[in-house]
């Protein structure tokens, strides 16, 4: 993995077939983000949109604008070869070129080359992947079956399930950029209960779900789906459900929560509160400036 992610780093982000190991294509997470899996260049598209969010949200925080310039990212520039990307790379780190080449930039390659494999291990270990959908070339009208209807309210409930993760997704990675940009504490609250909100929703629709068609799932692998929250106790996170319970808006759900001040602080906090450092760092070595 570590010589095939080698290989994409000479040429460098985007992806393209000419350039790109085979085992690259072949990793569960790329097949899964993939419109068709069966075209080459489909396949191509996904990796090159999975290695830009893997270095978007590199691991360490000191070499993240060094490993994005390396592949090819901003401050780099779509075209530019392998020596530039290096020599903008090593300056984002402040290390001298050569060091960097030598002991940095083998640490960023493998780093990378490890959120590949762990970003494959859980689409692997995973059930849960959304449904592809395909352009409609005419009307599918439901015929007047039962098992026709059993079906049609399947699919719905379905899609209601995953346009609720996806909405909660979204309101999740908003809480998250705006702390990036370290925006006004007010605007993160408000995120955050937005956030909350579309959670909590995802969470009724995945009992709705489960309860319905899917006893053999768990609501708490398929709201996970949507990404990282704050840790809540049982008794929090069934208040939050109860809030969103039957449709309700954001509007609804913070009156029905209002007065509970410790489950919104316990939320939004979880937020603000800076995540641990990585264990791993790729130089704490000689040779810093």
């Amino acid at each position: 993995m570590v010589a095939a992610v080698g290989q994409l780093l000479r040429r460098g982000l985007p992806v393209t077939l000419a350039a790109v190991n085979p085992v690259l294509l072949d990793l569960r997470g790329v097949i899964a983000r993939t419109v068709d899996p069966a075209d080459q260049a489909s396949r191509a598209t996904a990796l090159d949109g999975t290695v830009r969010g893997l270095l978007a949200r590199f691991p360490d925080a000191r070499y993240a604008a060094a490993a994005r310039a390396l592949f090819g990212l901003p401050p780099a520039t779509p075209g530019i070869n392998l020596t530039v990307r290096r020599e903008l790379a090593a300056e984002q780190a402040g290390h001298e070129v050569h060091h960097f080449r030598k002991r940095i930039e083998p640490k960023l390659v493998a780093t990378l080359a490890a959120e590949l494999i762990a970003d494959a291990d859980r689409f692997t270990r995973s059930p849960l992947i959304a449904p592809r959908l395909a352009p409609a070339a005419r009307r599918q009208p439901v015929i007047a079956d039962p098992f026709a209807w059993e079906v049609a309210e399947q699919e719905q409930q379905l899609s209601l399930l995953w346009s609720a993760i996806y909405a909660a997704r979204a309101e999740l990675l908003a809480v998250e950029r705006l702390i990036s940009l370290q925006a006004d504490r007010t605007d993160i609250t408000r995120a955050a209960v937005t956030a909350a909100w579309r959670w909590a929703v995802a969470r009724a629709e995945a009992i709705s779900y489960t309860t319905a068609f899917a006893p053999d799932l768990t609501i708490d692998d398929l709201t996970a789906l949507a990404g990282w929250t704050p840790a809540l106790t049982a008794a929090q996170t069934s208040r939050l459900t109860e809030a969103a319970a039957g449709g309700a808006s954001r509007e609804q759900f913070v009156a029905s929560l209002y007065g509970e001040t410790g489950l919104g602080n316990t939320w939004t906090e979880g937020f603000l509160t800076a995540p641990p450092s990585p264990e791993h760092r790729p130089d704490n070595e000689n040779g810093s400036p």
